[in-house]
Formats: C-alpha cells, sequence, structure tokens
C-alpha cells in the first residue's frame, strides 16, 4: 500500500506543533510583562536567528534527504559520533521527554484552576498521553490529522483573541497604560534568550520529511512559514495584553493567557484559553512523540542506539520510539514529578543543550561547504556563509544570557556540565566498544546515506545477527 504523503499545511502545522506550547504562552506572559510591547524588539530578533537555523536545517536536508532521523545524521557526518550522541540525547530526547511531561502537568492544572473537578491534574495528564501514543501507533496519517486539527486551531484561537484585544472588543474593562516599558534597545537584547523559547522546534518537520510532497520546497518553506506565523500572532497577544491587563498582572501570574482570557471575557475568556491551552498541550507533545520516535530509529539506523527502535508496526510507526518517549512521560506525571517547581528551572537547563544543538547543525553547513562545495543541493542558504555565522554567534550569545539572574545562571550552567559530562562519559563507552569507530571522526557523507538501507545494516551486523537474519530470509 502507498504511504500517503503530507502537504504543506501539515510541515507549518508540525512546525507549529512545539513552537506553540502552554509553557511558551506563560513565556511570552512574562516577556511582555518586563517590557510591555518592547517585548516585541526581542521576539523579532529571536525569531530572524531561528530563521537563520531553519535555513541551515534545510540545506542540510537538501544535501542529505530522505532520512529517517535527519539532525542525528547531518551531526555524524559532519563532526562524528560523539558530538552526535551528546547533542542529540540531550538536546532533544532527554530535553523533550522532560518538556513534554511539564506540558501535560500544566495541562491538567490549567482545567482544575478553572473548573475545579477535584479530580488530580496528573489524571488527566496521562490520560491525554494514552490518547496520544495510540494516535502516534496509528502513523504518519493520523498523526497529521490531529496536527493540523489542533495546531490551526490553535492559531486562530490566539490570533483572534489578540485582534479582539487591539480593536478595543472585548467585553472586559480597557485599561491605560504604557505600552512600551524598554528604556532602549538595550533592554530589548537582555530577553532574547526568554525570547528564543518562543520559536524553538521548527526543525521538528526534518523526520518526517521523507513523508513529505516536494520536501525540498515544502521544508524549507514550511519552517520559515510556520517562524513567520508564530510572530505575526505572538505580536498580536502582546498588543491586546497591553490593553486589558496590566502589564505587572501578567508578570506575577502563573498563568498569564488565561488571566489575559479573563481580561477581555470574563468567564467565557477563561474557558477559551483553557481550549487554548489543550490545543497547545495536544499540539507539543503529538509533535515531540513522533519527532522523538523518528529521531531514535534514525538514531538506531546509524548505530548509535540499539536497533530495536527501527521497528515498525503495520501502519509504520516506529512503535517501540513512540511507547518508550511516552512511558517516560506518563511515569514523571504519575509520579509527580512534572508539578514541581525545579522542573521548570530544568527546562531551561535543557534548553542550553537545544541551543548547542542548533549551534552544532550551523557549524555542519558550514563544514559541508568547506568539504563538499560541488555537491549537490536543490536548497542553499544564501549569501555564502553569512548566515549559519550570524545563527551561531545569536545561539551563543543566548547560552551566555539564558537567565537574567547571574545566580541562576550559574546554576543552569553547573547542571549542564554535570549532565555534559554524564553523556560524555556515556557516548566515549559506546564509540570505543559498540560501534568502535574514533569520537570525532565524521563518517563520509555517502556512508551515512547508505545506512538508511535495509541492506547496509544486514552487511554491517555482528555475525550472530547475520545468522538469524539469515536463517529468517531462509525460512
Amino acid at each position: 500500500m502507498r504511504e500517503k504523503k503530507l502537504g504543506l499545511p501539515s510541515v507549518i502545522s508540525t512546525g507549529v506543533g512545539l513552537i506553540v506550547a502552554t509553557s511558551c504562552l506563560m513565556s511570552l506572559g512574562q516577556g511582555a510583562g518586563v517590557l510591555g510591547t518592547g517585548f516585541i524588539i526581542s521576539m523579532v530578533l529571536a525569531c530572524i536567528i531561528n530563521i537563520c537555523t531553519a535555513l541551515s536545517m534545510a540545506e542540510l536536508n537538501a544535501l542529505m534527504p530522505n532520512l529517517t532521523g535527519g539532525l542525528a545524521q547531518y551531526t555524524l557526518a559532519g563532526t562524528g559520533p560523539f558530538i552526535t550522541i551528546v547533542t542529540m540525547v540531550g538536546g532533544y530526547i532527554v530535553c523533550q521527554s522532560i518538556a513534554g511531561s511539564v506540558e501535560c502537568a500544566m495541562f491538567g492544572n490549567a482545567i482544575n484552576t478553572v473548573f475545579d473537578t477535584g479530580i488530580p491534574s496528573n489524571v488527566f495528564c496521562i490520560l491525554l498521553l494514552v490518547v496520544l501514543i495510540s494516535a502516534n501507533l496509528m502513523g504518519v496519517d493520523m498523526f497529521a490529522k490531529i496536527q493540523n486539527f489542533v495546531a490551526y486551531g490553535l492559531i486562530l484561537s490566539l490570533t483572534i483573541m489578540g485582534i479582539l484585544g487591539i480593536a478595543g472588543l472585548g467585553t472586559g474593562e480597557e485599561i491605560h497604560q504604557t505600552m512600551n516599558l524598554a528604556n532602549n534597545f538595550k533592554d530589548s537584547f537582555s530577553l532574547l534568550g526568554l525570547a528564543f523559547f518562543l520559536f524553538i522546534g521548527s526543525e521538528f518537520v526534518i523526520p518526517i520529511s521523507k513523508n513529505v510532497k516536494n520536501e525540498r520546497r515544502n521544508i524549507p518553506l514550511g519552517m520559515v512559514l510556520s517562524l513567520l506565523i508564530i510572530l505575526v500572532m505572538q505580536i498580536l497577544i502582546v498588543l491586546g495584553m497591553g490593553h486589558y491587563t496590566n502589564w505587572e498582572d501578567l508578570l506575577a501570574s502563573a498563568s498569564p493567557h488565561i488571566l489575559y482570557g479573563q481580561s477581555l471575557l470574563g468567564k467565557t475568556g477563561s474557558v477559551w484559553m483553557i481550549l487554548v491551552s489543550i490545543f497547545a498541550v495536544i499540539s507539543t507533545v503529538n509533535s515531540a512523540i513522533s519527532f522523538l520516535s523518528y529521531m531514535c530509529a534514525g538514531m538506531a539506523k546509524i548505530n548509535l542506539m540499539p536497533s530495536v527502535f527501527l521497528k515498525k508496526n503495520k501502519r509504520g510507526a516506529y512503535y517501540v520510539g513512540v511507547l518508550m518517549i511516552g512511558i517516560i512521560m506518563i511515569l514523571i506525571n504519575a509520579t509527580g514529578l512534572s508539578t514541581s517547581d525545579s522542573l521548570s528551572f530544568m527546562i531551561l537547563v535543557a534548553i542550553v543543550f537545544w541551543m548547542v544543538s542548533y549551534v552544532i547543525a550551523n557549524i555542519n553547513v558550514l563544514i559541508f561547504r568547506k568539504k563538499l562545495p560541488k555537491a549537490p543541493r536543490t536548497f542553499k542558504v544564501p549569501f555564502g556563509p553569512v548566515i549559519p555565522i550570524l545563527a551561531i554567534a545569536g545561539n551563543i550569545f543566548m547560552i551566555i544570557n539564558i537567565d537574567g539572574n547571574p545566580d541562576i545562571r550559574s546554576q543552569i550552567f553547573l547542571i549542564d556540565g554535570i549532565i555534559f559530562v554524564i553523556l560524555g562519559i556515556y557516548a566515549v563507552l559506546w564509540c570505543k566498544f559498540k560501534i568502535k569507530k574514533p569520537l570525532f571522526k565524521s563518517i563520509p557523507l555517502q556512508e551515512v546515506m547508505a545506512m538508511e538501507n535495509e541492506l547496509y545494516l544486514l552487511a554491517h551486523s555482528q555475525p550472530k545477527d547475520n545468522r538469524k537474519k539469515t536463517k529468517l530470509q531462509t525460512s
């Protein structure tokens, strides 16, 4: 049966899927609470930096198309197995398992905040995860149907809420306050790290690129459009907030998006924002489970994770990865860890890994430009090395300024350093004893692409595995 291909709308919805999360709505309210409309400048700058990275990701995809994991393969061919393991496991698998769990917890807490059901919040989280795990096990077509519905519902709802606030059409009392709280451009620059969090995740379309129609056009276009759509939508929300909610109240609120909804439309606005939160968490976690299952499969194909992650069910879903990521999220929510204050701090810790992975992606572009200048690319980032270098510099700057409080920043760097050491030890052991490859020697691009073929796995298996496979083939 021929696998159904995804169009540009599905690419955009996947890109939007992870970016617009409940935690992002909180960060948006907090940034607006500090700088008012001055935070828009921070948002625009962060969006530009992430567009630069998205373009680099698109060039990597054009150079090495139709790869299951995408990012892992690019890094293996660019900088070698050690950096691939550290950045992919740390920057994505660990980061998204934590972030997705927190998103689910916020979903349960938001429901009980408005409706006071008397049911423990984590019950809602676990039920939602069971539904999303089941949907992802039904394959890419079901994933796309859910993603398109919730992502575009999310965009439409937030855009309408922003326009109502800007036009003064809310049922609540419109307020008059100083809109721009930034004293100078430097103030907006100081919240660039916070604004970065509002735009991370557009590269989640890369692992599904082999399922996309006209991928070499729709992948770069979809990633850039998803970032621009989100930027416009968030600008509308900030402007709307300024007309109905005091900046200081937004800053103090644990759920600033729900506060804005209530200030704009009363109880109706609160319920509406609850629906937005539901759309956000479904979109985010649905994208995360799908993306990580493909990434685990991609890393298994290049022998950086166990081959069990390559197993597919009848629907074509990488069910081992889907189940593993889903169960981790369920366990985190079942134990109540996702509701602790420390996990919010740990998200900041994980984001540093995400920024590092972005730096590595842009470095990969520069490496391939040097090593393979004449290799065919149907898409190439314009202006030579300028855009990748700008993206590298921007991400490094945001890492250095991950938090405005020097003490918190030091704690983040300490924990990140410990995690880097742990992942580094794991990577060294895996490279030395499992794959027996030099840590920092890149694998030739042609070989990495060949790893996508099942025959490569058969030819490079251990003798014992070869005997089993041969027996199966001849039986």
